[in-house]
């Protein structure tokens, strides 16, 4: 009996099952090998899938009332698999986004062409949070202000990738893609020697190559460091990691400096080293407290000052988030079409400001429909799903975009695609996929990248934080037959 055979029909756009319920191209390779297994074989296999994640203390940590919980990372054997052909399409269209993207923030910071030819209201950008006034002036080698940018993708019931929102400021969750890679490796390692997997490991090789090319300083090897908020940090888990796969130092706020000359420095036991590069994971309030909150105590006195001069390189640079803004989002194909005169090779999601008034209108009469988001907020939190929410939530909301119309935006509720997932037996689960996309001299895109799946049957809801789990991400190289 063939495990793909007592997969439950499904209602939604399947990945890895068609609706005639044989497995798809992708997936053929990948069903022969778990049939072989069968389904007692398989949870064995989970089992020692999760052994080893809590031996190799892959954690995060859950920020709540009750205090910080930190957790082994919650992962599901059955990979997801893409064929090759059709990511690098999505390839291509993510190199196109962020080049986009880039070219907007360096006109933002400077002449604003974009705003005077009244592509974008001018409100929707300067009223942004995340609108940084210090940064304006900046020009920054290879217009590399998003250097590393975590795009969320979803499938609709096309079949179609959507890009649902770009994550411009800060990033996280790659550590978790390419550990789950290693596992699977373990895991199941039949598997890759059947079939034709891209490989993903040489990302922290193109992210070193990428943070090198940022550097202003001309210099053969310049100095890389990792910029953590430190050990009570949800992320600090992949601060590390990367810090130690690409080779550089890890540090803290108070393990640098900035001299007179506005240049930083880094403290080690022969004194002082030079800081070319500044990979930082600390958000723009906390970086400097000469410009930006007083109180901080994670970032740098100074760091604004020598960025500005020309001195180090800091990546994310401050003042990205600017593009990271959910009602910007709305905007990004016409950001394709002004600077590049090309139209976008993804597509949005369809998006309704609550800060029009037709939109607003809409939104009002349809909240039980839509999903709502607030314009800057990450990690599933402040989130309204229209068709699972009760009278009260919908009536908190509504209070809520009529207090702060500018601060929401609403989405239709996609008919987010399925994978098989290892519960009893193979169950369908919702899922959406961040790849990882670098922009300093040249472009790279993680082959594939984090899936994030929604373990709760029927949730829609993928966040780690939120008691979403996460899967390999196989893209398969097809023979030509």
């Amino acid at each position: 009996m063939h495990i793909e055979n007592n997969y439950p029909h499904h209602t939604f756009y399947d990945e890895a099952i068609s609706a005639e319920e044989t497995p798809r191209k992708a997936s053929k390779d990948l069903f022969k090998h778990l049939n072989n297994m069968g389904l007692d074989e398989l949870k064995e296999r989970q089992k020692t899938a999760e052994k080893t994640i809590a031996q190799m203390g892959i954690s995060f940590t859950v920020y709540s009332d009750k205090g910080n919980i930190d957790r082994l990372w919650p992962f599901d054997l059955i990979p997801r698999t893409i064929e090759a052909s059709e990511w690098k399409q999505v390839t291509l269209g993510l190199k196109q986004r962020l080049k986009a993207l880039n070219l907007f923030i360096e006109d933002i910071y400077n002449e604003q062409k974009i705003l005077k030819d009244k592509i974008i209201p001018e409100e929707v950008v300067l009223t942004s949070k995340d609108y940084r006034p210090e940064s304006r002036g900046m020009k920054l080698k290879h217009q590399s202000w998003a250097c590393i940018c975590g795009s969320d993708l979803v499938r609709n019931d096309d079949g179609k990738f959507y890009v649902l929102e770009d994550n411009l400021r800060v990033p996280s969750g790659v550590s978790y893609m390419l550990e789950n890679r290693s596992v699977s490796k373990q895991v199941m390692p039949e598997a890759f020697q059947d079939i034709n997997i891209q490989p993903m490991h040489q990302y922290t090789y193109e992210l070193l190559k990428m943070l090198g090319s940022i550097s202003p300083n001309d210099t053969e090897n310049p100095e890389v460091v990792v910029l953590t908020p430190g050990i009570f940090n949800s992320a600090y888990y992949e601060h590390a990691y990367l810090a130690h796969e690409m080779g550089v130092e890890l540090v803290e706020g108070s393990d640098l400096i900035v001299d007179d000359n506005d240049c930083v420095y880094m403290r080690n036991i022969d004194g002082l080293q030079k800081v070319d590069v500044i990979y930082r994971r600390i958000d723009d309030a906390f970086l400097d407290p000469e410009v930006f909150r007083e109180d901080s105590t994670l970032g740098v006195p100074g760091l604004m000052r020598a960025w500005r001069a020309g001195n180090v390189g800091i990546a994310n640079a401050p003042g990205c988030g600017v593009a990271d803004d959910k009602v910007l989002y709305a905007y990004v194909p016409d950001i394709i079409r002004y600077y590049l005169n090309e139209e976008p090779l993804i597509s949005n999601v369809p998006t309704y400001e609550c800060s029009k008034e037709e939109d607003y209108q809409y939104v009002l009469q349809n909240l039980s429909k839509l999903v709502i988001k607030p314009a800057n907020e990450s990690g599933g939190y402040g989130l309204l799903i229209g068709p699972k929410a009760s009278q009260e939530e919908l009536d908190t909301f509504s209070k809520l975009i009529q207090e702060n119309p500018r601060n929401y935006v609403a989405q239709p509720t996609l008919n987010i695609s399925t994978v098989p997932t290892l519960c009893e037996s193979l169950e369908p689960r919702h899922v959406d996929l961040r790849p990882f996309i670098l922009h300093g001299e040249k472009s790279y895109v993680t082959a594939g990248g984090l899936t994030r799946v929604a373990l709760v049957k029927g949730s829609l809801v993928v966040n780690s934080s939120q008691g979403g789990g996460s899967k390999d991400t196989w893209i398969i190289e097809l023979e030509d037959k």
